[in-house]
């Protein structure tokens, strides 16, 4: 079945010049909130096939509802005494997205997670007070500020604390690019 949809997927590109990604961003625009109403809109509208404009809703409707459930996971993460962690969340989120559109931020339960090919680090609210970026750096020695992960979680060679009550750390974002590039 996987390899069915692939199929569809990128003979969607080779007979209508457009990717999955760019009509799932059109039918996001339709105003349509139901599936049968986008599939009817993008077969009148647009002349695509039930096939093809099923598909589109389905991929719409499944992001949609994937772009909810993380936004719920980081809103979990950050409520009560640990929303003063936050805009260091956010400020991490914003330097990551500077460096290319090939970031994936995919919040866990306890965490984000931050994979470019794979995972080059992590985000997590620890305690009410404090961060914690865990990074894939192999390779690179411990130092002031970039200790190694220990326990802290397998899948980080390194990690940075960072307090709430302090600026981000220059040694953070050095870091992190060190990570995005390595992966």
């Amino acid at each position: 079945m996987a390899d069915a949809v692939s199929t569809m997927i990128e003979n969607l590109r080779v007979k209508t010049g457009k990717s999955l990604a760019d009509w799932v961003g059109l039918a996001k625009g339709s105003g349509a909130d139901k599936h049968g109403a986008m599939v009817g809109w993008l077969k009148s509208e647009h002349g695509l096939t039930h096939g093809y404009a099923n598909l589109i809703a389905h991929e719409t409707f499944r992001s949609a509802a994937s772009h909810a459930d993380a936004d719920e996971l980081v809103a979990a993460q950050y409520a009560g005494k640990k929303s003063v962690l936050k805009a260091h969340y956010d400020q991490l989120i914003a330097v990551v997205q500077g460096f290319g559109g090939d970031v994936e931020i995919a919040p866990k339960k306890a965490y984000v997670s931050l994979r470019r090919s794979k995972q080059f680090a992590l985000i997590q609210p620890s305690t009410a007070t404090r961060l914690d970026l865990g990074l894939v750096l192999k390779g690179v020695e411990p130092g002031a500020v970039l200790e190694a992960s220990g326990s802290f979680n397998a899948m980080c060679t390194h990690r940075i604390r960072i307090a709430v009550d302090g600026p981000l750390p220059d040694a953070a974002i050095q870091a992190l690019r060190q990570a995005y590039d390595a992966a």
